[in-house]
Parts: C-alpha cells; structure tokens; sequence
C-alpha cells in the first residue's frame, strides 16, 4: 500500500511538472506577443493577453505549491534518517525562488549559516541580491527588499522553519522552530545517530596504505593509510558498498633480485622457511649486489622474467617474502584498526597483458623510442604502457586495474588515496580510461584525494636524526610512550586500574596520531609534533577525548544509565530554553549536513572542525547552565531531566563523529 502511495504522489508530481513547463511556455509566448503591440493600442486581445498573463502566473505558484507538498509526502513517506537541513532550505527556496521570479532561468539559490548573532537567524538566503542583478541585465529594476519579501510569501510551509526576517539590502534572515531541533535531538536519543538519506548508494571501491612488498612501512605511508581509513568509514557508515583494497608493490624488477639473493642465501627454502624476518636488512643486502655485481644483475633479471612467467620455484620465493612482509604490515594494521583487503600488482599481471593487447589492437598505442606509449589529453604526458625491453610499468597496472575495478568489481565510484605528487599520474590515467571507454563520466566516479608531506618541527621533510625514514613501527611506539607520560603527569596512573590505563594510553596514542593527520586539511603539509598533538587544549584528539569522557560522566553522576536516559525521553522534551542550549542543540541538528559536505570534496577536517565545535559549544553550555543540582554533602538533590537529554545527544554524536575518524573514547581517562 505504502508503495503505490509513493508512486502516486511521484506520477501526480511529474504531471504537475510537465504542466508548469507547458505554462511557463506558453508565458513566454504571451510576454512575447505584448511586448509586440505597440504600448499606445489597448485593444480587447491585448486586456485578454493580459488577464491570461496572471491567471497564468497565479497557476503557475498553486502548481509549485502542489509540486512541493508532494516532494514532502514523498520524502516523509520514505524517510529513514534525519534531514539535510541545508538541502531542505535549498529546496523550499528553490520552489519559492521559481515561483517570484518565473521570468529568470537557473536562478542563484544562496543559503549559508548565519553569524554568531542570534538576531540575524539561523540561516540566511542571499539570493536577492543577484537576483535583482538579472533583471538588471534584462533591463528591468527590481529592489531587492521587495524580492526578498515576494520569495517568503511564496517559500512553502514547513516544519523547520519558525519565521523569516528582512534584513539589510535584502538578507532573509531564516529562524529554525524549536520542536523540529526537540524533535531532532530525541530522535537521536531514541534511535540513535542515524546517517542521512541518500539518493543513489554506490558501490565504492576506495585503494590505499599501499606500502611494498619486503620494505617496512614507514611514516610516509601515514596520510594515506589514515584517511583512506576514515573516508572508508564514512562512506560505510552513509550505507555505501565499500571495498577497501591495499594495492601493495609486490610485483617488478626488485623481486628478481630478492629472489636471487633468497636462492643464494638458503638454496634449501623450497623444504625449510628461510629465516628473514629482517626483511629491510635483506633488502639492502640484495640491492648491494645487484648494484656492484652484474653476474648477480642478470640472475635477478633472469628470475623476474621465471616469476612473471609463474615458474613454481620461483613463485614459492615469491610467497614466502611476501608472506614476511604481510605479517609486519598486519601488526601496525591492528594496532591502528584497520582493516583492508589485500590486493597487489602481481593480481593484474594476466590483465596487463590483455590491456596492452586490446589497447594495441584498437591503436591506442605509438612507438616512442622503444617504448609503447598512449597519449590522454593532447598536450599531457604519455603513459609509458611497455617499456623499451618489453616489461610493464606502474602506468601499466593501474590502466589494468581501473579497467579490472569498473568492469568485473562494477564499482560506481573510485577513490585513489596517495600524496600530492601522484595527481597528474591519475590525471592521465583517468583521461586515458575514458579516451579507450573505460571510464565513462556519466556513470562513474573517479576521485585522487591527494594529501601534502609530513613535516618534521623543523619544517622539512619527517626523518631520523640520521637522515632516515621514519618507520611507522617506531612512531606508533613513541606515541604510545609519550601518550603515558602524559597520562603519569596527570596521575591518572593513580585512579585507573592497570587496565583502564592501558587503554587509556592507546586511546591517546593512536588518536592524537589519527587526529593530527585528519583535523589538518590533507591538500596542505602538516608539522608532525608529538608534543601539540598530546596538549589537552585546542583541538586536539586528547582535548576531544576529555570533554567525551566529562560529558558522559554527567549522566553518570545523576545515575542514570544510557536505557534510564531512553526512557526520560519518552516522558521529558530536551530544554532548549536557555541561549547555550539553543545553540549546542542547533550544532548537533547539523551533523548531517557536515557528512554531506565531505562526501562531495573528502576533506575529512570538516568533520574534525564539527566535533570540536560541539565539545566547546558544549562547554559553554554546562558553564551557563546546570544539569545537576548537590547539596553540601555531595547528595544529588536535583536533577534537569532536559539538559541530561541534551547531554546525552552531544555525546551520543560525538560518538558517532570519533567512529568515523577512526577514534576510541574510553569511559575513564
């Protein structure tokens, strides 16, 4: 029955559009024919054209009325998260805007938080002023105040909105109701933080970390590792499909020469598991060889060409080095919980050759010197697809590997997460997909979410004192050991049992790490201090960590447990009454819109900026306004059941938001 409710009011919906169409037309057609008549005839089909001009335009307003509350039965009847407050308003107005000025086409709908001062409203529309800018251009003057006066008697009624307001040249100031933010919050409470509805869920195919294959991972892996672990949770938490791949360096040149180096180092590995677990060590050993020794450089040349061609014995070297490297990556992947799926460049080794092939045989290809070349845009560098002695090259896996990834994964989106560097590379490889038909733009999304370096606080490049890379290995450790001093400094040694310290310290550790990386905007370097980063003021994750930890220790206090705190919100409304509380309750209503935002640019500081916002919104609030009342003995005497429930929706969001960002609040800190 629901369903055929929804198609009703999509059918009646359509109709009604096709109708505004028609009329809009047939306006046009009537302006046209006024315009015509000379301004000193007044005959009788002028006065019809006109009397038919405004029943016209009155029509034209009931029909976007009709069309609106359609669109709203419609979103109401099939509703299964909060609202898009921002999209909701940009919708109202887009109906009213439409409605006032029916003679502009693709009319500006500007809506924006308003400033911190109360009197101009929650939100504003901006559009009248370049509104009136249009008709200027069309010759005709319009005030902007009387525009922005005809586009609220047209904005059609809702439950979000209070009242508008006039203001300045044409600012209309829009005031948010009370019971649609209660409304908001309870639902929270009841039901939990709930992601917003979205249109199309995607299957999301999103490569990062990427480390290769017998060289540890190091601090340069961080940013990729972090925020492609962030985005993946933001997009399953919003009902994507996701497939998280790790696209490890585990096959080429430098295999033939690990391969080597293992036969003439244990030339009995095929019957007993060579011992290197060192495998940085190992590395450097059998890239010294093939640096000095040339014997040695064409065994390791001999046995790439026996690895690629998938010679047994040398398969099984391959695996066992391989295997080494696995374990190493999975020790830091478990301490930074993230889980992704194994997927090098040696799985794409039988694609790389039907690419080359197919684009070959369809002359894609041009000979460069020796090499097989395909050009993308005109003027761009070639991709170099074989190279002069017939091997295939990172150019090549990753044209073999889009083309794997929308054709049999049939992902709709793809996200690749590398540095900066690499953006002209996945440039040219995404012209390249669409130029042979690949990638099709109209079907597919193709994002490179390119971040800056880490920095040293010396300002350049993170490295040792010795001038090495940092390995990711040690950065966690010193983490966890300053994440400790940190804690012994505030003698929470002394309160916590040996336990909750221990996960106090983890929490610490691991988040500040993940948070410093996050909250940074990822287009820009960052200055990697372990001594900001651990500072419990500003924003910071240890700063984000206690003010959770605070808030939900209100509730605590009054006893109530979080099933006690469901059930005040069947009998009791959250209090919004005072300014600060008003104002927290309008920062957690925008958790949705925040969400929005970073699916269409994946800058997850947005949401680093939101949960800070709500811890030091929050904390102007309880310094304004009490939530339980002690006697002088330290006995709870009163308890304000309203801001209790506000509590527990800030807290529940925050929740929601350190989820997301790969954080791990604890209950005592």
């Amino acid at each position: 029955m629901e369903k055929s409710i929804i198609d009703e009011c999509i059918k009646e919906t359509e109709n009604a559009e096709t109708e505004v169409a028609v009329l809009k037309k047939k306006l046009e057609n009537l302006q046209v024919a006024i315009t015509n008549h000379s301004p000193e005839i007044v005959d009788p089909e002028v006065t019809k054209l006109l009397t038919e001009n405004t029943k016209l335009k009155h029509r034209l307003t009931i029909l976007n009325r009709a069309i609106m509350a359609e669109s709203s039965k419609q979103l109401n009847s099939t509703k299964k998260g909060p609202e898009s407050i921002l999209k909701t308003l940009h919708h109202l107005f887009s109906v009213a805007i439409q409605t006032a000025c029916p003679d502009i086409t693709d009319p500006p709908i500007d809506i924006a938080l308003s400033g911190a001062n109360i009197k101009f409203g929650d939100y504003q529309c901006n559009s009248s002023m370049p509104l009136a800018n249009r008709y200027k251009q069309l010759g005709k003057k319009v005030i902007p105040k009387d525009l922005s006066n005809k586009i609220i008697a047209n904005v059609p009624p809702h439950p979000l909105i209070s009242k508008f307001e006039v203001a300045g040249p044409g600012f209309i100031n829009i005031f948010l109701n009370k019971d649609y933010v209660i409304q908001s919050l309870s639902s929270i409470i009841e039901e939990g933080v709930k992601p917003p509805v979205l249109e199309k869920k995607m299957k999301v195919l999103i490569d990062f970390s990427a480390p290769n294959i017998a060289k540890e991972m190091h601090v340069g892996h961080l940013r990729s590792t972090i925020i492609g672990d962030s985005i993946a949770r933001l997009l399953e938490y919003l009902g994507y499909d996701v497939l998280r791949i790790n696209h490890l360096g585990d096959w080429g040149t430098q295999f033939g020469m690990l391969i080597a180096h293992l036969q003439d180092k244990f030339p009995d590995y095929l019957l007993k598991s060579p011992p290197i677990s060192d495998l940085q060590a190992f590395y450097k050993e059998s890239k010294k060889r093939f640096d000095e020794d040339e014997e040695f450089k064409k065994k390791a040349y001999a046995s790439v060409v026996k690895l690629q061609s998938f010679d047994p014995d040398h398969v099984k070297a391959w695996e066992l080095i391989c295997d080494v490297s696995r374990q190493n990556f999975q020790k830091i992947y478990d301490r930074l919980d993230i889980k992704i799926i194994e997927r090098g460049e040696s799985f794409y080794q039988t694609r790389m050759e039907k690419i080359v092939k197919e684009l070959s045989a369809n002359g894609y290809l041009e000979d460069d010197e020796g090499r097989k070349v395909m050009w993308g845009d005109s003027g761009s560098i070639p991709l170099t697809v074989v190279k002069s002695d017939g091997g295939f090259t990172y150019d090549t896996s990753d044209m073999a590997a889009i083309k794997q990834r929308l054709e049999e994964e049939k992902a709709d989106w793809i996200i690749y997460v590398t540095d900066a560097g690499q953006a002209t590379h996945f440039q040219i490889i995404f012209a390249c997909a669409k130029k042979v038909g690949i990638l099709n733009p109209q079907i597919h999304r193709v994002d490179h979410v390119g971040f800056g370096v880490v920095l040293g606080e010396d300002k350049k490049k993170f490295k040792t004192r010795s001038g090495d890379t940092i390995r990711l290995l040690d950065l966690l450790d010193e983490g966890l050991k300053r994440s400790l001093e940190t804690l012994q400094e505030k003698q929470r040694d002394k309160v916590l049992t040996p336990e909750e310290l221990k996960n106090a310290q983890e929490s610490v550790a691991y988040g500040c790490i993940k948070y410093a990386d996050l909250s940074h905007n990822r287009n820009h370097e960052y200055v990697f201090s372990f001594d900001k980063m651990l500072e419990d003021k500003g924003n910071t994750a240890v700063y984000l960590l206690y003010a959770y930890t605070r808030i939900k220790s209100i509730a605590k206090n009054a006893n109530l447990t979080p099933d006690k705190i469901k059930n005040l919100a069947k009998t009791h409304k959250v209090s919004l009454e005072h300014e600060k509380e008003w104002k927290l309750g309008k920062v957690l209503i925008r958790f949705p819109d925040v969400l929005l935002k970073i699916v269409e640019d994946l800058c997850m500081h947005h949401l680093c900026e939101y949960v800070y916002e709500i811890a030091t919104t929050f904390s102007e609030f309880y310094d304004s306004c009490y939530c339980i009342e002690k006697d002088s003995s330290g006995d709870v005497v009163k308890i304000n059941e309203g801001r209790i429930l506000l509590t527990e929706a800030a807290a529940l969001t925050m929740e929601r938001c350190f989820d997301i960002l790969g954080l791990k609040p604890i209950s005592k800190m």
